[in-house]
């Protein structure tokens, strides 16, 4: 069980799949006064990748990444002008430059860079991208994630924070694959401490369910991460 302190030190796989499984329940617990969060979210975690990755060379359109901000900014902290910016993107541009970051990959900072040439998108955008297309060697920069791993608050909203922040979670989701019968990738590591966070302000009666769900059979749900 994790502590009262956060999930990021509890090693226990079991916990950390109940969490996973609690992710909608937190999304919908957040959208209640965020009308928009849920419909985001779901493009964002299931239809967004599936379109990534059926093209035959990983790319986001403008509307796309457009979308993708609206997002961001629904989950986390509004600033409308970031939309404003990334909407002036030519379509073209956005296109080449998400097609280059995804081949840079597995070089997780060359991708950024390339990524932050946009107009709007720093860091932590540029890991949402990433990790929409590849949630094996990315993980999205959330504000909730990042200060759940001790050492790195306050955030710092650049590239060498976020693989401090990037380092740690591939760590985690190493050595939970490890310890269990799944395969454990940062982003889903990411939204486990998200929904934990998240958890704490909105429901967290879900949280203090996990010691009496501790003796049930874990359930066997599909995920998508």
């Amino acid at each position: 069980m994790a502590s009262a302190s956060g999930l990021f030190q509890c090693s226990d796989p079991k916990t950390w799949k109940r969490v996973s499984d609690m992710y909608w329940e937190v999304v919908a617990a957040k959208g209640a006064k965020q009308k928009k969060l849920l419909e985001l979210d779901r493009w964002y975690q299931e239809e967004l990748p599936a379109l990534i990755g059926a093209r035959p060379h990983k790319s986001l359109t403008s509307e796309e990444m457009v979308k993708l901000m609206e997002w961001k900014l629904t989950r986390g902290k509004f600033r409308p002008r970031l939309k404003q910016l990334v909407s002036s993107n030519a379509a073209s541009t956005v296109e080449s430059c998400t097609r280059k970051a995804f081949q840079l990959l597995p070089d997780v900072s060359a991708a950024i860079e390339e990524l932050c040439q946009l107009k709007g998108i720093g860091p932590a955008t540029a890991s949402a991208v990433l990790s929409a297309g590849a949630p094996e060697l990315s993980a999205f920069m959330a504000d909730e994630a990042v200060e759940s791993v001790p050492g790195l608050f306050p955030i710092q909203y650049n590239v060498k924070h976020y693989l401090r922040y990037l380092e740690e979670l591939n760590k985690k989701s190493e050595a939970l694959s490890k310890a269990s019968e799944e395969a454990w990738t940062p982003h889903r590591v990411e939204l486990c401490l998200w929904t934990w966070k998240v958890a704490e302000k909105h429901c967290p009666e879900l949280l203090e369910s996990l010691g009496d769900e501790k003796e049930r059979p874990a359930k066997k749900l599909k995920t998508k991460q």
